[in-house]
């Protein structure tokens, strides 16, 4: 428990060390809330330390009390993104992936990744930007996202290989090749929509992948 607080101290610190009380951490909080909802219509190379603080009601002096400059409250957002993003490896490896139920997970995955890169869209956005830049800081939270759900996704295909199904495929590459579906999907699903093709459909679509390359059985028969 005291190791845990100690990091929770560590991921809250100030920029000049100083574990900031709970005035503080809100005034902090506040800062990262105005970035993130910046980055809803504003390219992050064109926000200033000046607009968040002013849109936060405090000044640019109170922000670099926390961050060094905007890319440093961008990358709290995305470790933060990065914890939410374990509720993805969770509902792999807690729901049942076989027959109809199997079927409803894949739907449950779909929308869980779909859900997910709405809610936390801008700050994807810069941690792509970032990866494609070489930042390593960025590139890996999102190898941290993107792996953890892999990993546990290879799981669940070597189980049904011990079980004599869906052999033939390597269970990780075949993970990576479907969370890389998803994820992919899911940060483009909107845009189908402008070619005329329901998000309803791309979301079966996906589903069905996703449980047949999972699972090595054909997807059940809708009711």
């Amino acid at each position: 428990m005291a190791e845990q607080v100690g990091q929770q101290d560590d991921d809250l610190r100030a920029a000049d060390g100083r574990v900031p009380g709970r005035r503080g951490r809100a005034t902090r909080q506040r800062l990262l809330e105005c970035t993130a909802e910046m980055l809803r219509t504003t390219s992050y190379r064109s926000i200033k330390v000046i607009d968040i603080a002013r849109e936060a009601g405090t000044s640019p002096a109170t922000f670099y009390q926390y961050f060094a400059d905007v890319e440093a409250a961008i990358l709290v957002l995305a470790q933060e993104m990065a914890v939410d993003g374990e509720r993805l490896v969770r509902l792999v490896a807690k729901s049942n992936w076989k027959g109809r139920a199997g079927y409803q997970t894949a739907l449950d995955l779909t929308d869980a990744f779909f859900e997910f890169w709405d809610v936390h869209r801008p700050v994807l956005r810069v941690v792509d930007l970032s990866t494609e830049e070489g930042d390593r800081r960025f590139r890996n939270i999102r190898v941290r996202l993107l792996n953890a759900v892999t990993t546990e996704l290879a799981r669940v295909v070597g189980e049904f290989q011990d079980e004599g199904k869906n052999l033939g495929v390597e269970p990780l590459a075949q993970a990576g090749t479907l969370v890389t579906t998803l994820a992919n999907v899911a940060a483009h699903h909107l845009g189908f929509e402008f070619w005329g093709i329901r998000t309803a459909d791309v979301r079966v679509s996906v589903a069905r992948q996703v449980y047949w390359g999972t699972t090595g059985q054909r997807p059940p028969t809708p009711a």
